[in-house]
This record gives structure tokens, sequence and C-alpha cells, in this order.
């Protein structure tokens, strides 16, 4: 499969992987936000889900891919402290602002810092068409954001300081997204960068979160862990995908389509738990697709 993934990479069927990878990962993206959320701190459960996949990757990456050469240490290394700096903003932000106002403008600052990165670090070049399409995606993500403000009574105390954390973890998003795809392309198998990233990134949150983690009661841990289970194996799956997404095709053109997660996410909500979107959020939503679809047929 290696093999098969780096021949079709800059093709017309490498493309159509790709856009086909990051929708998969655009929405297992909403499915992973929705397993992080629920009755446990999302952060013993980012803990469990953390600790799970790196458990799971440890004998793939011991075993069944191909050893890192010397020269793809430091590059895994720095994804895993990239993805640490990114982790610490993401909990920042969500323990200062409402989650449905700063998620919004985390995911919407972050295509649009990915698409500037991917032009500088890998010469990509989008069209004026294009461009119009991450505006209308970006201004549909932070219409969201902006709505759901509308709407907050509560924490307006933080927002500023929760709104500016949330920018900074976006431009943190992009950074991971571009750097993560210039370091699978330094790997001669793609499956050997993804292993050994699952193994480095699950050591951070468990060993963040050791004290609250030795607190829970017995019967906590058999949920957690079974949410750490099942989390484990949709994020597998969301990061491998966006991540062989960007080894095939444009890093900018996988980042966006990624962000459709918030409307996967909006639909999750509204078809699974009942929650109302209504005709303001539909058509933001509306938007959102719009402009990831301009996007990808005006290439």
């Amino acid at each position: 499969m290696s093999e098969w993934i780096i021949q079709i990479s800059g093709t017309p069927e490498g493309a159509r992987v790709a856009s086909g990878l990051a929708l998969m990962a655009a929405f297992l993206h909403a499915l992973f936000g929705a397993l992080q959320k629920g009755r446990h701190d999302p952060w013993l459960s980012r803990a469990a889900i953390d600790l799970s996949y790196g458990l799971m990757a440890l004998p793939l990456a011991l075993l069944l891919v191909p050893w890192p050469s010397a020269e793809l240490w430091p590059v895994l290394f720095g994804a895993m402290a990239i993805h640490i700096v990114y982790k610490i903003g993401q909990a920042q932000t969500y323990a200062r602002g409402a989650y449905t106002v700063v998620y919004p403008v985390v995911r919407g600052s972050g295509p649009l810092f990915a698409v500037i990165a991917a032009g500088i670090v890998f010469g990509e070049r989008f069209n004026a068409v294009q461009w119009l399409g991450v505006l209308l995606l970006v201004g549909g993500i932070f219409g969201l954001g902006l709505y759901n403000l509308r709407r907050l009574t509560l924490g307006r105390e933080t927002l500023g300081p929760a709104l500016a954390w949330a920018v900074a973890t976006g431009a943190l998003v992009a950074l991971y997204t571009t750097y993560d795809a210039w370091g699978i392309r330094q790997a001669a198998d793609p499956f050997t960068f993804l292993a050994w990233f699952f193994v480095l990134d699950s050591i951070f949150m468990p060993v963040w979160t050791l004290r609250r983690l030795s607190r829970l009661s017995r019967p906590e841990i058999g949920p957690l862990a079974v949410r750490g289970v099942i989390g484990a194996l949709v994020a597998f799956a969301s990061f491998g995908s966006i991540m062989l997404a960007t080894r095939i095709d444009e890093v900018g053109r996988a980042a966006v389509l990624r962000e459709t997660s918030t409307v996967f996410a909006a639909l999750v909500g509204w078809l699974v738990l009942g929650e109302k979107v209504g005709p303001a959020r539909a058509g933001l939503m509306a938007l959102i697709a719009a402009g990831a679809l301009v996007v990808e047929f005006a290439a």
C-alpha cells in the first residue's frame, strides 16, 4: 500500500483519493470531538484516548513498519513538540471560553493559516476562485462562532483571552498540519511516520493528567477505558486519513476540506443529540460546505 500511495502522489487519481480521505477525516474529527466530551473531564478522556492509541501503535511501530532512519527521528520529535504545544493551547482555549464560541474560531483560522503556510513551504498556489472558496468557508465558520456568541450568557468576562487563545491555537493547527505534511514526506514509508507519531504523541497527555487520573474511582475507570479505545480507533482513522491526504495531494486543499468537520459536528448534534439547528446555523453550514466545494472544484 505504501508503494501505491507514493505512486499516485501528484496525479489526478491521487487528488481524488486525497479528497475522499480529507472528507473522511472531517467526519471522523467531528466524531472524535463528540467522544472527547461526555460525563468525564474532556482532558481525562483525551488522556485515555492518547494512552490507548499509543499502546495500540507500539507493536505496529516495533514489528510491522520499517524502522525510522536516523534522519527521521528529529522530525518525529519535532512533531511531538508541536503537538504538545497545540494541546496546551487547546486546553487554555477551552478553559476560558464556551466550546461553541471558541471551537469555530480555532477551526476557522486553521485552514486560512494552513493555506498560507503551504504556499510558503510547498510552493502551492490557489487561484482567485479557490481563495474565494477559502473566504466563504472561513466566513461561515467564524459566523457560527459569532452566532453562538450572541447567545452566550456565561463566561463573557474571560471571552477576550479565550478568543486570543483560539486564534493562537488555530495557528498551531496550521503549524502541525504543515509540519506533519512535510514530515511524512521525509519518511521512505509513510506508515513509519504515522506509527511512530502515535507512539510519541501518546506520552504527554497521560503524564500531564496523571494526578487526576490517579483520583478516579474504580467505577469510573471502565467507561473511561472504553471511551479511550473507541477514541483511539477513530484517531487512527482521522489523523491517518488527513496525513495520507497531505502526502498524496496539496496540503492546502486537504486542510480546507478537513474543516468541514464543523458541518459534520453540527449534523451529529442535530441528528444524534437532538440539538436544534435553525435557519441561521443551517445557512452558515451551507456556506462552509459551499466554500469547500469551490476550493475542491475550482482547482
